[in-house]
């Protein structure tokens, strides 16, 4: 009897701790649900920034707006030099001056030639006055039945004859002063000078040089104010403003930071290449800058 009773409950332990494997409680599964594992840091590289939204770093020469090449006027030679290259100049200044006697022996003709007409217009028309003057007095002593109407008429033609030979007179002393214009002008040509100020770059000619019409004589540079032209992607059209600023900076002087501001934006975008143009121009102290060195200037990407 007393062993049909372990028997039984030993199987009842059995029983209970098969029920308690197979079926796991609600409340291990709730937590299961609540407290997930933590995922493992992400290992993925960012995505990469466009590059049609970068800034822009443009780099170009500084210019300016006055900068050429100074040409004869007028077949010479070269008689004397005022001025050579690393000279600076005011406009207006002799920098050469060609060979001019010929012109000037010209000049003199013309200006006795003018003077001349000028003499004989003056005669003349002293002469017109006497004529008119006699003129009237035909037409009183007509009138007083003193004359014949022959020598009224006579008096007359005389009178209107005159003011013809002033008229072609004047004409004649109007091309003697066209003609002593011309000379004087041909004679200015001979004085080579400065347009504007500036800095004479190069010289090209020398002194008893032959030159034709055209041929370079003098490099001539304004020095201020300096300016950077440059073109942008249009991605920038409408964004840089006349006003705007910028830093610019030159790899020739790398010590120095300048303001450059804009001058002129162009108003279309060029279709061929999808740019636009900007000019601008430095502000204040060109410092230890000059006309031709490379600048950079730096443009922030659009917002």
């Amino acid at each position: 009897m007393h062993i049909r009773i372990l028997i039984f409950a030993g199987s009842c332990v059995f029983l209970l701790a098969s029920c308690g494997e197979d079926k796991p409680g609600p409340s291990s599964a709730a937590k299961n649900v609540i407290d997930p594992a933590p995922a493992p840091p992400s290992t993925a590289a960012p995505a990469a920034a466009d590059p049609s939204e970068a800034a822009l770093t443009v780099s170009g020469p500084l210019i300016v707006e006055h900068q050429l090449d100074i040409a004869a006027q007028r077949d010479g030679i070269i008689a004397s030099l005022s001025a050579d290259a690393g000279a600076r100049v005011k406009a207006g200044a002799l920098l050469a001056k060609l060979d001019d006697r010929q012109l000037a022996s010209n000049l003199e003709g013309a200006r006795a030639k003018t003077r001349s007409v000028a003499a004989d217009l003056k005669n003349w028309e002293a002469e017109a006055e006497v004529l008119q003057a006699d003129y009237v007095r035909a037409q009183r002593l007509f009138d007083e039945k003193l004359i014949a109407e022959e020598q009224l008429q006579h008096a007359k033609y005389k009178a209107e004859s005159d003011k013809w030979d002033i008229l072609r007179t004047k004409e004649t002393l109007n091309n003697a002063k066209e003609e002593e214009h011309n000379l004087e002008l041909e004679l200015e040509k001979t004085k080579v000078t400065a347009p504007f100020d500036g800095l004479i770059a190069r010289r090209y000619v020398r002194q008893g040089q032959g030159v034709i019409k055209g041929d370079r004589l003098f490099w001539l540079t304004a020095e201020a104010p300096l300016m950077m032209r440059f073109t942008l992607p249009e991605r920038f059209f409408g964004r840089v403003h006349r006003g705007q600023e910028f830093v610019l900076t030159s790899p020739d002087v790398p010590g120095e930071k300048h303001t450059a501001r804009v001058k002129e934006e162009a108003s279309v975008v060029d279709p061929g290449s999808g740019t636009f143009e900007v000019l601008v121009e430095l502000v204040g102290n060109r410092g230890a800058l000059r006309p031709g060195m490379t600048a950079s200037l730096h443009v922030e990407t659009p917002k």
